[in-house]
């Protein structure tokens, strides 16, 4: 007995070190988490607490979000998950943020201690948000999460910019710059002429005045102007006049337009930039007017006949990374 006992007593301790540490490690991130959550979020008040930790209800018409309409997203309070989105608020008329969906997996449904209604909570932090209710008729979807204002914070949506290049067939131009990181969309239209909604066919007449254009949007914090100008300047021959490969014709000239001073200055230091590699740089500098959509036949051309451009090939003009 006492032989047996002097060989498992070594992996008796062993395993419960072991379990000792793991305990410390889960006690630990669990501290992490906590500290991550407090740098993170301001306090909550003693009212959001009453209705976040202990499931009170704000009166109706005195939230903050009941009647806003601001495009962003809506975060829990507590913790900051995501559970809602601008595109599924609704008004209910009910006087409470009023929700038809929730974002996947952010929201849980339990049942109420009144043992009729369902509550909501945050499946992240457990946080109170409010009540679920179906059959109503609201919208198509004929939810409505009924929440709490004091259990939500709110995100904008990030402010998109806009900027306009015009470096020969608008497909070309297009195909590269809707892959460029940031970029929300790219569309071809029509810029710097001196008639309203032309036709790709009386923009090939040569008698509006237009160039083939690509507006771009894009999320400046991902990405800069300066890199989408770069980028145009490197995906077709800035040197060429009135034309791009074998497109010939005024639409076809190299522009950028700008919406700002900052634009302006940033597309005429790159200018200088290539003329100082002692390129004879014709592109214009202009302002931005009116912008044209082009037929939906030629959105997103090289992309819908699974083609590449053959008439914009990028050359690293600029030192940029490709």
């Amino acid at each position: 007995m006492g032989e047996t006992m002097r060989h498992i007593l070594p992996l008796i301790v062993l395993v419960t070190a072991a379990a000792l540490v793991v305990a410390a490690a889960s006690v630990g991130s669990q501290r992490e988490t906590t500290e991550e959550r407090t740098v993170e979020r301001e306090p909550l008040t003693p009212e959001e607490a009453r209705v976040i930790l202990h499931k009170g209800t704000e009166p109706p018409f005195s939230g903050a979000f009941w009647n806003h309409h601001e495009p962003g997203t809506y975060l829990c309070r507590q913790c900051g998950a995501p559970l809602f989105t601008s595109e599924m608020k609704f008004d209910s008329c009910s006087g409470w943020p009023s929700f038809d969906d929730a974002l996947p997996g952010a929201v849980r449904e339990v049942p109420d201690p009144d043992g009729v209604r369902t509550e909501i909570v945050c499946a992240r932090c457990g946080g109170h948000l409010g009540h679920v209710f179906r059959g109503e008729g609201f919208t198509p979807k004929d939810t409505r999460h009924c929440v709490n204002s004091l259990s939500l914070a709110f995100e904008p949506a990030p402010r998109l910019e806009k900027a306009y290049f015009a470096g020969g067939c608008f497909w070309g131009v297009e195909y590269w710059l809707e892959q460029a990181p940031g970029v929300v969309s790219a569309v071809s239209g029509f810029m710097g002429g001196h008639t309203e909604h032309p036709t790709y066919k009386e923009v090939c007449s040569g008698t509006t005045g237009h160039v083939e254009t690509v507006e771009v949007t894009f999320d400046p914090r991902v990405t800069s102007y300066e890199a989408l100008a770069k980028l145009f300047f490197e995906i077709h021959d800035p040197t060429q006049v009135d034309r791009q490969g074998p497109d010939v014709g005024d639409q076809y000239r190299s522009v950028v337009f700008y919406t700002s001073e900052h634009q302006r200055e940033v597309a005429r230091a790159l200018i200088r930039a290539l003329e100082a590699k002692g390129l004879k740089v014709a592109t214009r500098v202009e302002p931005a007017g009116a912008f044209w959509k082009a037929e939906d036949s030629h959105q997103d051309y090289y992309e819908r006949k699974g083609a590449t451009p053959y008439c914009h090939i990028r050359v690293n003009r600029l030192d940029t990374e490709p």
